[in-house]
């Protein structure tokens, strides 16, 4: 299968879904990471060009470990919107490059508003990729796939309907993500926050409430045509 996942910053997909991709590519799948925004303003301190050129690089250093391709729609940091077709445009590009069979992405109800626009943009442009008279860069048409919703950040307001077991992929998630450096060692240094740590405690959870040690947490989106009885996820 070909698998996308499209979050909103570097890091986002290395926090709730890495582990599953990582599964995803052990069993033959062919997985892409696209990060609508470019990060540019994760940083107190590192100028914004060139923390863009810098996360940038720490995704795709992370995307290697688990032999993930990683691309970029290359939006700045709080100017994702989700209806805007400019946008729209560059996500129905990368689903139609990537002709997924599924999509994993942002829920609709996570915590900041750069995450949320990303979901909209994605469930807008996974239509608009399987229109043949809607024309974009990309002269192909995708077909309308499942859409699955990872994780809000700690966990908090998301009520999975998947859940995927990670035990045997879990060092190599936080390996991947620790290659945020820019963020990581930042927060650790100057915030006193073991993001790592966060992380990896919210897939311990996710396990508890799955039967097993470390697991990732799904919702599915019901929206007419994007429902399967398939097992999709690993």
């Amino acid at each position: 299968m070909n698998v996308l996942a499209i979050g909103c910053h570097p890091d986002d997909i290395e926090c709730q879904c890495a582990g599953t991709l990582a599964k995803c590519v052990a069993r033959g799948d062919k997985v892409t990471v696209c990060h609508v925004a470019n990060g540019n303003l994760g940083h107190e301190i590192i100028p914004s060009d060139e923390l863009r050129v810098m996360r940038r690089e720490e995704a795709k250093n992370a995307g290697k470990l688990a032999g993930i391709e990683v691309v970029t729609c290359d939006i700045g940091d709080l100017l994702v919107y989700g209806e805007q077709k400019e946008q729209i445009d560059k996500v129905v590009d990368v689903i139609r490059t990537a002709q997924p069979d599924f999509i994993i992405t942002h829920d609709p109800e996570d915590y900041m508003p750069d995450h949320v626009a990303v979901s909209k943009l994605v469930f807008a442009a996974s239509f608009a990729a399987s229109v043949p008279q809607y024309k974009t860069s990309i002269d192909k048409v995708a077909k309308v796939t499942p859409i699955f919703y990872m994780d809000n950040f700690a966990g908090v307001n998301f009520l999975p309907t998947e859940y995927v077991d990670i035990t045997d992929f879990v060092d190599l998630k936080m390996e991947m993500l620790e290659c945020h450096v820019s963020q990581l060692k930042w927060m650790r240094d100057h915030d006193h926050i073991d993001f790592a740590e966060l992380i990896k405690s919210v897939a311990r959870f996710r396990g508890i409430q799955s039967n097993c040690q470390y697991a990732e947490a799904f919702k599915q989106c019901y929206a007419y045509p994007k429902v399967t009885t398939k097992r999709m996820l690993p």
